[in-house]
């Protein structure tokens, strides 16, 4: 019969480091069952990529009413798409990695754009996120009235508010 092990090992205080751990480790009696290559391939698609409709979307707002789309066109732009804010978001992640920040804002997106070398469409987001944030400061109450806007939640103010804006 062999001899049975112990559960917590004896601790050796002569030599620090010796690891406190069993050499062998034990199993739950109860071990789900493996994944399959079809399941990870469906987990992934699923993680990895921006809706097909939303895409579709914005694709079908590109193009004359009339024009059509195929399906591996949509898949993919689908698929470029996702790779492109899996890329920019991971540069800005290692950007707020390193300012030990857990956050990733509007600029680390812009700083990592331009890092990247997608300068011309950082100036463009700049213009877009200074927009986002005046809107976002009227309609929280900030000066400039009640922030409703152009009446009714079209994304953004109004003309009339702009100018408002502009001349103050």
């Amino acid at each position: 019969m062999s001899e049975l092990q112990p559960i917590i090992p004896a601790r050796d205080d002569t030599n620090p480091s010796a690891s406190s751990l069993p050499a062998a480790t034990t199993h739950d009696p109860i071990d789900p069952p493996p994944i399959t290559d079809q399941e990870v391939g469906e987990y992934r698609e699923q993680d990895r990529f921006l809706p097909i409709a939303n895409v579709s979307r914005i694709m079908k707002g590109a193009v004359p009413p009339t024009a059509k789309i195929a399906k591996d066109a949509k898949e993919c732009v689908q698929e470029c798409v996702s790779e492109f804010i899996s890329f920019i978001t991971s540069e800005a992640a290692e950007k707020c990695q390193m300012e030990k920040r857990k956050t990733i804002g509007g600029e680390d997106i812009l700083y990592a754009m331009g890092t990247l070398g997608f300068e011309n469409y950082a100036e463009t987001l700049k213009i877009h996120l200074a927009k986002l944030r005046q809107y976002q400061n009227g309609v929280s109450g900030g000066p400039g009235g009640s922030g409703t806007g152009n009446g009714g939640g079209g994304g953004g103010p109004g003309k009339e508010q702009n100018e408002l804006r502009d001349d103050e």
